[in-house]
C-alpha cells in the first residue's frame, strides 16, 4: 500500500519549507508566483490531497467573529450590530455576540473565550476604561468601535460635530437659552467629547451653559431634567435619544411643551412620540458595516499591519 504523502513530503519534493506549502494551500497572497507554481505542480504530479480537518487547523479558520458590545440594551449599538451582521453573513461568517457591561474583567473573559473558540477575529465596542492591549491575542484581526486607537483598526463617530449641529440648529432659530443633558465625562466619547462640544459652543456664542449628567436610561433622563429647566429655557440638547425620550416625557408632564428637544442616535421612537424633536444620525449602521468589512479584509488578506480609521459624518434629521 502506497504511503499517503504529507505536507512535509511535498515540501521536500518542491525544495521549500513546510510553511510555504501550507501558505500555498491556504492561498496566502504573500507567496511568490513562481514558488506557488512550483508547489502546485508538485502537488498535481503526486495527487496530493490535504486533510480538510488538518487544513482547517493550519488555517485557523473557524468562520466565527466575536462581537463584544458594551450594552445589549443600547439602541445605537444594536443598529451598528445590524450593519456588522449584514456584512458577516454575506461572507458566510457567524457571530458570537457578547456584552462587556463596561467591565474590564468581563471583557477579558470574553476575549479569552473567543480565543479558545478559535474565533477568526473580534469587533469590540470600546469604552473609556478598556485597554486595547487586551485585544493583543487578535492582533491584526480586530476592529475597535466608538474609541479611536492607533494600534488597531478603529471606527469613530463624530461626537463633537453631532452636538455642534444641534446647537447650531437651535441657535439659528434665535434660541439663547439651551440646556444640555449628558452622561458622565468619565466616558471620553459620549460623555466628555459631547459635553466639551456643548461648552465650547456656549463660550464661542456667549451663551450661559446649563447642564447636568444622567445615566443612559429613560428613567434617569426623566429624573434629571428638572435640574436643567429655567423659566427662560428654550431647548434641551441630549447626549442620546434615550435621554431625550426621558427628558421629553418629563417636559410633557410638567407642561413645558414649549421647550424643544434635540437628541443623538436617530431613534424612530423619539420623533414618533415627540414630532417636533430633532435628532442627529451618526451613521451607526454604516459604521458597523464598515467595521465588519475592514475586519474581513484583514482576515482574508492576512494583513496584520493595516491601521484604518473611519469617521462617519453626522446628519441632522429634522421632522418639524
Amino acid at each position: 500500500m502506497t504511503k499517503k504523502l504529507t505536507i512535509l513530503d511535498i515540501a521536500k519534493l518542491a525544495g521549500v519549507g513546510k510553511s510555504t506549502v501550507s501558505r500555498v494551500l491556504n492561498n496566502d497572497h504573500r507567496v511568490k508566483d513562481e514558488t506557488r507554481t512550483l508547489v502546485q505542480s508538485v502537488i498535481a504530479q503526486h495527487g496530493f490531497s490535504p486533510s480538510k480537518s488538518a487544513q482547517s487547523m493550519r488555517a485557523r479558520r473557524s468562520r466565527l467573529i466575536g462581537v463584544i458590545v458594551a450594552r445589549l440594551d443600547s439602541s445605537a449599538e444594536n443598529v451598528a450590530v445590524s450593519g456588522i451582521l449584514s456584512a458577516l453573513y454575506a461572507q458566510g461568517y457567524d457571530a458570537a455576540i457578547m456584552e462587556s457591561q463596561f467591565d474590564v474583567d468581563l471583557t477579558a473573559e470574553h476575549i479569552e473565550v473567543l480565543k479558545r473558540r478559535n474565533a477568526d477575529g473580534v469587533i469590540m465596542f470600546g469604552f473609556s476604561e478598556f485597554d486595547v492591549a487586551q485585544l493583543s491575542p487578535f492582533e491584526g484581526r480586530c476592529v475597535v468601535m466608538a474609541v479611536d486607537t492607533d494600534r488597531f483598526s478603529s471606527v469613530s463617530y463624530d461626537n463633537w460635530g453631532a452636538v455642534e449641529q444641534l446647537m447650531t440648529h437651535f441657535h439659528g432659530k434665535g434660541f439663547r437659552h439651551i440646556s444640555y443633558l449628558g452622561v458622565t465625562p468619565k466616558d471620553l466619547t459620549t460623555g466628555k467629547v459631547r459635553l466639551d462640544s456643548y461648552l465650547s459652543f456656549c463660550e464661542s456664542h456667549d451663551l450661559t451653559p446649563v447642564w447636568n449628567i444622567a445615566e443612559v436610561s429613560l428613567d434617569s433622563g426623566y429624573q434629571v431634567t428638572d435640574s436643567l429647566i429655567r423659566p427662560e429655557t428654550q431647548a434641551v440638547v441630549c447626549a442620546s435619544d434615550t435621554l431625550a425620550l426621558g427628558a421629553g416625557k418629563r417636559l410633557q408632564d410638567i407642561g413645558r411643551t414649549d421647550i424643544r428637544i434635540g437628541g443623538i442616535g436617530n431613534h424612530q421612537l423619539l420623533r414618533f412620540v415627540f414630532p417636533q424633536s430633532i435628532s442627529v444620525d451618526l451613521g451607526y449602521r454604516q459604521a458597523g458595516n464598515a467595521a465588519a468589512k475592514q475586519l474581513l479584509a484583514q482576515i482574508e488578506n492576512q494583513d496584520k499591519t493595516k491601521h484604518c480609521h473611519f469617521l462617519q459624518p453626522s446628519k441632522l434629521l429634522i421632522t418639524e
